[in-house]
C-alpha cells in the first residue's frame, strides 16, 4: 500500500473543472454507480497507485475523492488504470 504524505493535489482550479466535468457526466447518464464488486476492485486500484494521497484518499493526479468517484459508474481514472464498466 502506498502511503506517500509528499504527493499534493493539483491547484484548486484544476480540482474544480474536473470535478464539475465528472459530475456533469454522471448526472447526464443517469446517476449510474458501479457494482460493489467494482468498486472494490476501484479502490483495490487506487490503493497500490503511486498517485494516491493516502491520508486524504484523493488522486494526486486529479484531486477527486476517490471513495466517491469510484462508484460513479462514469468516472474514470485519470491514468486508465479502472477497467470500462
Amino acid at each position: 500500500m502506498n502511503m506517500s504524505e509528499n504527493q499534493e493535489t493539483p491547484s484548486i482550479i484544476k480540482m474544480i473543472a474536473s470535478f464539475t466535468k465528472e459530475t456533469a457526466k454522471w448526472i447526464a447518464n443517469g446517476a449510474q454507480v458501479v457494482s460493489e464488486t467494482a468498486y472494490t476492485k476501484r479502490l483495490g486500484t487506487c490503493l497500490s497507485c503511486p498517485k494516491l494521497i493516502y491520508k486524504s484518499m484523493r488522486c494526486s493526479a486529479c484531486g477527486c475523492k476517490l471513495e466517491n468517484k469510484a462508484k460513479w459508474k462514469t468516472a474514470e481514472c485519470p491514468e486508465g488504470k479502472w477497467p470500462k464498466e
